[in-house]
Order: C-alpha cells, then structure tokens, then sequence
C-alpha cells in the first residue's frame, strides 16, 4: 500500500501494524479473484464470505459474540477500510456495511439479540444493512417518516419507506429506524431489526449509481415484527444511530484515504515513465508541485482520521467533533488527490476501466453518505459555538 512510514505514528499498537500486513495481503492475494464491478451483488457476497473466512469481520462485532475484543477498535476498523479501498471499493464496501449494519446491536442490543445476530456477521454468513435515510429525510434524521405502530403487546408494524441503502437487495437483516412518537422530532424514533424475508418488506427500487454498488429503496406495507426486534429503549432511535455512526464516520474517512493513496501511488508510477519534452512528467516542476500537495493532502488526511479513532479507542465516549473533521477533511481531500491523479494521467485518465477513473466515480459518493460535506461543517461549527441549552 505504497508508503507505510504512517504505521510508525504514536497512533498505533503493535497489533495494528500486524493487522496491516494480513489485511494488505489478503487485498493482493485474494480481492482481485473475487472482484466484478459488472456484478456488484454477486461480487459482494463472495466477499463477505471471504472476509469471514479470513477472520477480517471478528473486526465488526466484539466479544464473545464472534469478535475479538469486548468493544470496537475504531483504528482496527480504519486499517482494514482504508487497506482494501485501496485495493478496490467494493472490497471497502463488503467489509464496512457488516460493521454500521450490526453497529446498534453491537452497542445497544440485549444478549440475546446479540447471541442471535452478531456470530453470523462475524462469520461472513449473514449480511447486514443500516436503513435510516428515506425519500424526504436523509441527514435530517429528525424528519423521519416512516413509522412502526403497536399491534397488540408483542408485535409492531412498520409502515413506510427507506432509501439510499446499502446492501438493500442482498441482505439478510435491515436495522431499521422508525417514528414510535414517544417525543416530537428526534425523540420520537426506535430501532428494530427486521428480516428480509418477513413479509410486507419489498424491495421497491433497485439503484444504480456512477460508481456500482448494491443499493435499493425498500418499502413497508403492513410489515409485522415481534417487538422483541427493537433494539434499545423506545424512543432511543436517534441515540442508536448518532452513536454509531459515531464510531463508523470515521472509518468513512479511512475510505477515503485508501482511495487517495491508491491514486497517488498510480500518479508516482505513472509520471515516473512517462515520456514529455525529452524526459518524463516527473521532471516537470509543476508536476513535482502537484505531487507535493497530493502527498500533503494524504498525509493530513491521515492524520484527521487516526486521531478520531484513536480518541475513541483511548474511551472517550463520544468523538462527534473528530469524527465529522476526520470525515469531513479526508474526503474532500481525497477528490482533490483523484481528480489530480486523473489530470497527470490525461486521456488516461479518462479512459472507462481505468484505475483513476474506477476511483473518480468511487470518491464522489463519500463526500455525501453518512452526511454529507456541508452536514459535517454544520456538525464542527455547532461543536465550537456555545450550547444553547
């Protein structure tokens, strides 16, 4: 994965250095068999599977319920993010919808629903999806429209639709979040998890995107769960979520970061061989220049999203501020870095298939979902002012 002196920063424990070199292997020697983008869902499961088997997903639960530790290490789920997007995105994908899909389990759940629901995850036999955005309401999680009414004591029916979500159309299991209306706004809102093969839930649009990926808009029409399915207490839907995507935000940014290396490892090779005005591109002092603010981009990148996870993994209980920064900075970042790679390789650059192009339409999607660019400003600026409560 192209310069590792990263590895070397106080950020890390020996353990994560070792992870490294198993996940950087497992990229060389066993995604590139497995990968079609002309296939996304089928690409998908075998990856999963492979992950699994790899031991890769213990990463995405914790013990004793098929992980290895008795919570999340948010710099183990970043190396693993960032290693294989760099290798390929769809590796990236495989590997991080398992962790956000189960997340409020993970956090929130009661023993049995982890003893039910994680060990599959863990194994690579079950795949998982995080449903929260819906047609009108995305990162204004307050807006939520889709509801789950009481049908008796020990049932609820979910009623609605959801969107924009990953994995929607090859998973097993949705974490669901729906209006209960215990409290206006954000406090009226609980998880439950819902089966994909109960009946009521369909899958009403399949989506496609610049960069393939499994996606779908689901809908609930008179879908009937046991409300032994909630995860949490009534109400602590937005809870539920805003901590979880708490710890795996920063992640996103690990993402984003594989991205930009990858770009800048195929710009290093690329401008060292070719041929310009009697020497190669990296001649050239411009290019030299832009090499440098590629390099500078990463390496900040890096920096942003280490601290975030490693804050977390020292115990802070929240990290909503490094988080949105880490996210935030490494995937703007990133575009800057791909959309250079792609203009230093010219035509090249542009060419279906090729690998600058491949991560072009990969990036642009990160700089939107788990909020968007703007959302995450809204989020640091909000972190600086004074509370108004």
């Amino acid at each position: 994965m192209g310069d590792k002196s990263f590895l070397a920063w106080p950020f890390f424990e020996e353990k994560h250095r070792a992870l490294e070199v198993d996940v950087a292997d497992f990229a060389r020697s066993i995604v590139p068999g497995l990968v079609d983008h002309h296939d996304p869902d089928g690409t998908c499961r075998k990856l999963v599977k492979a992950l699994g088997e790899h031991g890769l997903l213990r990463y995405s639960v914790t013990a004793p319920y098929g992980g290895l530790a008795e919570k999340f290490d948010v710099r183990s789920l970043c190396l693993i993010r960032e290693t294989l997007s760099h290798a390929d995105g769809l590796a990236d994908f495989a590997f991080a919808m398992q962790g956000l899909g189960t997340g409020p389990v993970t956090l929130f759940g009661t023993e049995e629903q982890k003893r039910k629901w994680l060990p599959p995850i863990a194994e690579g036999k079950a795949i998982s999806a995080f449903a929260l955005s819906e047609p009108d309401a995305g990162s204004d999680v307050a807006a939520l429209a889709c509801a789950a009414r009481p049908d008796g004591n020990a049932h609820v029916v979910i009623e609605g639709e959801k969107t924009w979500i990953s994995n929607g159309g090859i998973a097993d299991r949705y974490v669901v979040f729906a209006r209960t209306g215990e409290a206006p706004g954000a406090r009226g809102l609980s998880a439950f998890m819902v089966e994909a093969d109960t009946p009521g839930l369909t899958i009403a649009e399949r989506l496609e995107t610049i960069s393939p990926h499994p996606l779908a808009r689901l809908r609930f029409e008179n879908c009937r769960i046991p409300i032994e399915n909630r995860i949490g207490k009534a109400g602590d839907g937005f809870k539920i979520a805003m901590a979880t995507l708490d710890i795996f935000r920063s992640t996103v940014g690990a993402a984003a970061l594989g991205f930009a290396r990858r770009a800048l490892d195929e710009a290093l090779v690329h401008v060292a061989t070719r041929r310009m005005m009697g020497g190669v591109l990296a001649d050239l002092q411009m290019v030299q220049g832009q090499l440098a603010d590629m390099a500078l981009d990463v390496d900040a990148s890096a920096l942003m999203v280490y601290r975030a996870a490693w804050t977390k993994d020292q115990g802070a209980a929240r990290i909503t501020r490094e988080a949105a920064m880490a996210k935030y900075a490494a995937t703007e970042a990133a575009q800057r870095v791909i959309d250079t790679a792609v203009q230093l390789f010219g035509g090249l650059g542009v060419k279906s298939g090729s690998r600058p192009e491949q991560l072009y339409r990969e990036i642009r999607a990160l700089r939107i979902y788990e909020g968007a660019s703007a959302v995450q400003k809204v989020i640091i600026a909000r972190s600086l002012l004074p509370s108004k409560t």
